[in-house]
């Protein structure tokens, strides 16, 4: 790669296995360092301004959990105040996912022009705007309108979130920093749950305003975050400013050894030789150009693979139908015979602490098992849960007018352990693998593409739920959902290689070779040459 070129649109990954060849990456932010003291090693205590940084930048995510929470109550009492249909309800609740996606789209392209900080920024106003909006609606019109601006701040905190912490964070515990947006995801909607419960004891009119309106305090917290917290040293290397990088690995490194060497394989990835410290001279400002080129029109095979795997982990997330869960959640258990708001709204707290929990859980496991195992666990488990969820419903919706107890408890209790195998896996893997296997240059659009993935399923099914039961029954559809679970793991098992413990450039070496990546042979970095007609 001729430096002459670097910054002026070219296909880096074409040339990228030559580089690696060239100068094998070090995997400097290893696993493990020597413990002088005892003779063995031990893992790295996790740098305190990363994990800041990593906090503010998860935030965004916080946004999209309190509306997905939030709005499964508010609808209760938004569908008596407005006597809006059931169609209309699948728009309110499933348009923002729509909207989302305008957001996810100009946000790769914004986070590139601008920057990652000042792309965090725009979705904070958006969702602002939006959540005030929705506050104060006098009619159905009004409320849609609001949910346009918050979807549009959804879309650009959920691309750029897990972007920004996948940057800051050392390969050691990436796996747990980057699962920081799906942990606040979490408590988001957790705060929603508990906010429908607390404001369900207002006046019906009045409660569900606070409800959404109380989102406006995230959104501030988020804006003033941002302006506050560095930007990604990544971005920052392809905008050719290299010292203003390096004063920012100082800060998100524990030792400047440490800090020189994760500037140099960025350096790498961006086609910047070693001996460049300060500005680069005559870099061109890296705004995105060309990476749709690179990653629709003339993809490399690795490339192919990465993006397969991307859109791939985002559409099953969604096609499992587990925003239905969340959304429709007081329906389900209406179904299941729970027929009191109280109990409904209080059995969604419950499945909100769940969910936390195990997300929780997945933080910890995720750097020390790593990504494969808790994915394929958790939609083998999911399948379970499902599949025994459409038995119980089934069972109940034979004979609405007799309850039967024990399809009432395993309904619940199905419920919740489809929560808890979701958010062990599906939920956190997805943010973490689609924001490690993208290189340097595609990853911001790249990642902004599997978001739309991600947004359009959602929106379809979460839009199309209420139809879909009352047309093949509520059971019907849980066994449709425990179905496309089952394809999904086998996917998952075929095309998808371990990214644990590895740097973002080293992964890069990992794809290209499809159902044989298990036999490839890799070595520093690049895989064996892969027949072109191989799948």
């Amino acid at each position: 790669m001729g430096y002459s070129n670097f910054g002026g649109g070219n296909n880096l990954d074409d040339s990228h296995e030559q580089l690696i060849e060239r100068n094998p990456p070090r995997n400097v932010c290893s696993e493990t360092v020597a413990d002088n003291d005892h003779g063995h090693l031990k893992k790295p205590k996790i740098n305190k301004f990363a994990l800041i940084c990593a906090i503010m930048a998860s935030v965004a995510n916080a946004l999209l959990g309190y509306d997905i929470g939030v709005m499964s109550g508010a609808v209760i009492y938004i569908k008596d105040q407005f006597s809006i249909s059931d169609v209309q309800v699948e728009l309110l609740v499933g348009t923002l996912n729509i909207y989302s996606l305008f957001g996810s789209i100009a946000a790769g392209r914004s986070s590139d022009w601008i920057g990652r900080r000042y792309t965090f920024v725009i979705a904070a106003a958006n969702f602002l705007a939006g959540a005030l909006l929705m506050g104060l609606s006098t009619s159905y019109t009004f409320l849609m309108i609001g949910r346009f601006f918050a979807g549009i701040g959804v879309g650009f905190a959920c691309t750029v979130a897990p972007v920004y912490t996948a940057e800051v964070a050392p390969a050691s515990y990436r796996g747990f920093l980057t699962t920081f947006p799906e942990v606040f995801n979490n408590v988001g909607i957790l705060i929603g749950y508990v906010s429908n419960y607390g404001f369900s004891k207002l006046p019906a009119n009045q409660g569900w305003r606070f409800m959404l309106g109380i989102g406006a305090v995230p959104s501030v917290i988020l804006a003033v975050g941002a302006l506050v917290m560095p930007e990604s040293p990544r971005w920052l290397v392809m905008q050719g400013r290299l010292a203003d990088a390096r004063r920012v690995l100082d800060k998100i490194s524990d030792t400047k050894e440490e800090s020189r060497h994760r500037l140099d394989d960025i350096k790498e990835a961006a086609g910047i030789p070693r001996d460049h410290n300060d500005v680069v001279a005559g870099r061109k400002r890296t705004t995105g150009e060309g990476v749709w080129k690179d990653l629709i029109i003339h993809p490399t095979r690795r490339v192919r693979h990465v993006l397969l795997c991307a859109l791939g982990i985002h559409f099953f997330q969604q096609a499992i139908g587990f925003d239905t869960v969340i959304l429709y959640s007081p329906r389900i258990f209406e179904k299941a015979g729970i027929t009191s708001n109280n109990e409904k709204l209080l059995a969604t707290v419950a499945m909100g602490v769940m969910k936390l929990v195990f997300v929780l859980v997945a933080m910890i496991l995720l750097d020390k098992v790593g990504r494969r195992p808790l994915l394929l666990t958790s939609y083998a488990g999911v399948f379970v849960s499902l599949a025994t969820l459409a038995t119980s419903l089934t069972v109940i919706e034979r004979d609405p007018t007799e309850t039967v107890p024990w399809a009432v408890v395993v309904s619940v209790s199905m419920v919740l352990s489809a929560v808890a195998f979701f958010s062990i896996g599906a939920g956190p893997v997805t943010l973490v693998y689609s924001a490690e296997i993208f290189s340097l240059r595609l990853r911001a659009q790249g990642i902004g593409l599997g978001m739309v993935v991600n947004r359009v399923v959602s929106g379809a099914i979460s839009m199309t739920f209420l139809s879909l039961y009352k047309a093949i029954t509520i059971g019907g559809a849980f066994f449709l959902f425990a179905g496309v679970s089952v394809v999904g793991f086998v996917f998952f098992f075929l095309f998808y290689p371990e990214t644990q413990g590895k740097t973002l450039e080293e992964i890069e070496g990992l794809f290209g070779s499809f159902l044989h990546w298990r036999s490839a042979d890799f070595k520093g970095g690049k895989e064996e040459e892969v027949n072109e007609g191989e799948i």
